[in-house]
């Protein structure tokens, strides 16, 4: 009996979202050619499950997005820019 109550403990422990983080990526995104194009890639960006702040600027052209790594990727992130006419590289 106790060796199935460890055994459940233990994969409730594993399957939390405790594991979870906050991250946050830094896109480069070099097709944007005015001031308002970081309208369209920030609706893009914020339409991503997981997102949870995406701050877009003309100059430098690039998004700063938080995510959850447990629900997104980067390169969820950068499909998403792809998607809106915006393609995006991750800076390093």
């Amino acid at each position: 009996m106790k060796k199935i109550v460890a055994l459940l403990a233990l994969t409730v422990a594993l399957s939390a979202p405790a594991w979870a983080a906050t991250k946050t990526v830094t896109l480069s995104v070099p097709s944007m050619t005015c001031a308002t194009c970081p309208i369209t890639v920030k609706k893009a960006l914020t339409k991503v499950e997981g997102v949870i702040e995406a701050k877009v600027t003309w100059e430098p052209k690039e998004a700063v997005v938080t995510y959850d790594d447990a629900k997104t990727t980067p390169a969820a992130l950068t499909k998403a820019t792809e998607n809106a006419g915006y393609p995006s590289t991750v800076k390093k």
